[in-house]
C-alpha cells in the first residue's frame, strides 16, 4: 500500500465496520490490532441485534432503527464481497408477558411501531400457543413479537469483514505507524485510555459472561426471557447471555454465574433441556458513560478520532456507524448526534 488514508486502530465491530465504509468509497485503509480481528468482546458469542422499544423516541432509538434496517444489504454485502458469512438473519425476537399491565403496555407500543418504525417491522401481541415449541413460557399466555431483531454470530461476522476488507486490498496488521486519519476504536481500555486524556470519566469495560448450547433451531425467532438473550444460531447451536459485571478480576474467566445462564435458559425454554454445552465465555464490553456509542473527534488530538462504546448494541449500530464515520473522515460531512458526540 503507497499510501494511507485512514488508519483505524482497533479491529473490533466498531474498527471493522469503519474500515468498511471506507473502503467501498475507495479509501485506503490499513488497519492495526496487535490482537487481530475480533480478539476482544466483538469476538463472542451472543449476537443479539434487538431494538430498543418503540416509545420516547429519540435520536438514539432512530440511529439504532436505521441502522438494524441496513443490516439485511450490509451483510449480504460483506458476504458476497469476502465468501465468509455473518451467519445474519432478521428472524425477529419473543418475549413473555408477566402481567395484564404488561399486556398493556406491549398493545400501546405495538401502535407506536406502526409509526416510529416505518411499517418496516411489527411489533404485536400473540398467543403462546400460536409461537411454535421454541416459544417461552409466559404467566398471561401472550407474549410480544417483534420482526424488527435480528441475529448474527459476532466472532464470525469479525471474520466476515476481515474477509471482505482483505479481498478489498485492506492491510490488517498488528502494528503500524499512524497514517492519514487516525481512528482510535480501541475498546474498553481505549475508554480509559481516554479516560486518562481527558481528566474525567469517559467510559470503562463491563465484563460479559455467556454459554453456547448444541440445539439446532436455526429458524426460530430468539427469545428474551428475564434479562436473559436466547438466540439460536444458523450452526445449529444456541447461544445464552449475558452476564453484566462491572467489578471482576479476571476479564475472560467464566464461573458459576455462567452456569447459573444456563439453568435459567433450560428453565426458560423446555425445549433445551438435555443440550449440551459446546462453550463457556467471557469478555469486557466497553461501556461509555452516557450508555450510547461515543464517535468524533478526539479533543486535542488533531486528525485524532474515537469511535467507542457499544456496549451491548455495538453489532446493532454497527453499519451505520461505519457509514457516519466515513462521512466524517472522507467527506468532511458531520453527521453525528449530539447525544453520541465525544467533548472535551
Amino acid at each position: 500500500m503507497a499510501s494511507v488514508d485512514v488508519t483505524v486502530r482497533g479491529a473490533g465491530i466498531f474498527g471493522l465496520s469503519v474500515a468498511w465504509a471506507c473502503v467501498r468509497r475507495g479509501a485506503r485503509v490499513r488497519m492495526v490490532d496487535p490482537n487481530g480481528p475480533g480478539a476482544g468482546s466483538s469476538g463472542g458469542i451472543v449476537g443479539a441485534l434487538a431494538p430498543h422499544v418503540p416509545e420516547n423516541w429519540n435520536e438514539k432509538k432512530a440511529f439504532q432503527l436505521d441502522s438494524l434496517l441496513m443490516a439485511d444489504a450490509y451483510w449480504a454485502e460483506v458476504h458476497d464481497t469476502g465468501g465468509v458469512s455473518a451467519g445474519y438473519a432478521r428472524t425477529g425476537r419473543l418475549q413473555p408477558l408477566a402481567d395484564d399491565h404488561a399486556v398493556a403496555l406491549a398493545l400501546d407500543r405495538a401502535a407506536g411501531a406502526v409509526t416510529l418504525w416505518q411499517g418496516r417491522a411489527v411489533w404485536e401481541v400473540v398467543a403462546q400457543d400460536a409461537a411454535g415449541g421454541f416459544a417461552p413460557a409466559s404467566p398471561t399466555g401472550k407474549l410480544i413479537h417483534d420482526t424488527l431483531t435480528a441475529r448474527m454470530c459476532p466472532r464470525r461476522a469479525c471474520s466476515a469483514l476481515k474477509a471482505a476488507l482483505e479481498v478489498s486490498g485492506t492491510q490488517i496488521v498488528t502494528e503500524a505507524p499512524d497514517a492519514g486519519a487516525v481512528v482510535w476504536a480501541t475498546g474498553w481500555q481505549g475508554l480509559l485510555d481516554l479516560s486518562d486524556d481527558l481528566g474525567r470519566k469517559i467510559g470503562d469495560g463491563v465484563k460479559g459472561q455467556a454459554a453456547l448450547l448444541r440445539y439446532s433451531a436455526p429458524d426460530a425467532p430468539q427469545l428474551f426471557v428475564d434479562g436473559l438473550h436466547i438466540i439460536p444460531h444458523a450452526d445449529g447451536s444456541v447461544a445464552i447471555g449475558s452476564t453484566s459485571e462491572r467489578e471482576f478480576d479476571a476479564p475472560t474467566t467464566t464461573d458459576a454465574q455462567c452456569d447459573a445462564l444456563i439453568e435459567r435458559a433450560y428453565a426458560a425454554v423446555p425445549a433445551l433441556h438435555g443440550a449440551a454445552v459446546l462453550e463457556h465465555w467471557a469478555g469486557v464490553r466497553p461501556r461509555a458513560r452516557t450508555r450510547a456509542p461515543l464517535l468524533g473527534a478526539w479533543p486535542g488530538r488533531d486528525g485524532h478520532y474515537v469511535t467507542n462504546g457499544g456496549f451491548k448494541i455495538g453489532f446493532g449500530m454497527a453499519p451505520k456507524i461505519g457509514e457516519v464515520m466515513a462521512d466524517l473522515l472522507l467527506d468532511g460531512c458531520d453527521t453525528i448526534p449530539e447525544g453520541f458526540r465525544l467533548t472535551a
